[in-house]
């Protein structure tokens, strides 16, 4: 495993963990298919949040909500679809979200970002 993808599961596990301390139950970490990849799905209250994890160490480059573009949202949206199509979930409240996690040394900064994408 890279060092990229080694900070990418670091802030997936993170945001996990934020979520969880305000409540929210995790349903599934990574969910992949053809049409995309969910990073984060979990429960908030009455909705079912399916949540794109963006994780950097500089803000170099921009910031990290910044790497969601259309053709990524295109990607969330298919694969939510297709999760609540093999899960038989119709009807339920969903909504996608973006966390952006950045650690910068030893500091942790998580914002979340929610109704992120409308796609």
């Amino acid at each position: 495993m890279c060092l990229k993808q080694i900070e990418g599961r670091t802030g997936e596990e993170l945001a996990s963990k934020y979520l969880e301390s305000l409540g929210y139950k995790i349903i599934c970490n990574n969910f992949r298919c053809t049409q995309g990849e969910i990073d984060v799905i979990a429960q908030d209250r009455d909705e079912l949040v399916f949540i794109e994890v963006k994780t950097r160490s500089s803000i170099k480059f921009g910031e990290a909500k910044e790497a969601v573009n259309q053709r990524k949202q295109k990607h969330i949206v298919n694969a939510a679809k297709y999760y609540l199509y093999k899960t038989r979930q119709e009807g339920v409240n969903i909504r996608i979200d973006v966390m952006e996690v950045y650690l910068f040394g030893k500091k942790v900064k998580i914002n979340h970002i929610k109704q992120a994408v409308w796609a």
